[in-house]
């Protein structure tokens, strides 16, 4: 009877060694954090740009810390903590064009100064292709608008691009072009460039009456354009 006794006893003390140990356990994964949202992800950058985005934290009522990191290709940025409201961690960091990238966040959650939790969560860094910006050609004039044969035409105009709002593209060529009355075709008649504010001039001799255009082919970086038409009556004599 004794040996079955104190067989009971230690499968008591047993049995409290686990239930205290399953308490300890349990009152250890109390402590918690998640990443609950990026904003926005994927983080879109434009080339030349910068794009923030913004990381939300939530973490469990005893925890006393949180931190956050992100993470590309083994480098580490530390992000200073933003804002605290109902326990959640709010974080910002500013992403360029050299970030492209998969990039991992890390948060992690620290009471009486030990590190009690982690989480991770995923999100990627994209550079978005800038594109060509429009053109447009402006002011476009071929003079006198009565000439007689064989003295001189001037044309000028102007060139612009519409980067952040409309303004000159100088160093660019402008092809000029020539319909005759009567003819359905273009003729190039030759070619200028652009200089301060977008500004081009050429001249020509006039042989007959008919109608002067400009255009831009365009480059990497522009979309090409044309101007309107602008018609020049020639005649043999004067009147």
């Amino acid at each position: 009877m004794k040996k079955i006794a104190l067989g009971l006893v230690a499968a008591t003390v047993g049995g409290a060694m686990l239930l205290s140990g399953g308490s300890a356990l349990a009152q250890q994964r109390t402590s918690s954090v998640e990443i609950k949202d990026i904003t926005p992800n994927p983080v879109s950058v434009k080339q030349g740009g910068e794009t923030t985005a913004y990381f939300k934290v939530g973490a469990s009522s005893d925890v006393d810390k949180v931190t956050l990191r992100v993470r590309l290709d083994g480098q580490f940025r530390t992000l200073s903590e933003k804002t605290v409201s109902d326990r959640n961690w709010r974080f910002s960091v500013d992403f360029n064009d050299s970030d492209e990238g998969r990039w991992t966040a890390i948060a992690e959650a620290f009471k009486d100064g030990k590190k009690v939790a982690e989480d991770t969560a995923a999100f990627a860094v994209e550079v978005e292709d800038a594109g060509k910006a429009d053109t447009r050609i402006t002011r476009f004039t071929a003079d006198p608008y009565k000439v007689r044969k064989g003295k001189s035409i001037h044309i000028s105009g102007r060139l612009q691009a519409d980067e952040d709002g409309w303004e000159g593209a100088s160093g660019e060529k402008v092809g000029i072009y020539y319909r005759a009355n009567g003819n359905s075709g273009w003729k190039h008649i030759g070619t200028t460039t652009t200089k301060w504010g977008g500004k081009f001039n050429a001249s020509t001799r006039a042989w007959k009456s008919g109608s002067f255009k400009a255009v831009f082919e365009g480059t990497d970086e522009l979309n090409g354009s044309e101007s309107g038409s602008d018609y020049v009556r020639v005649y043999k004599r004067w009147h």
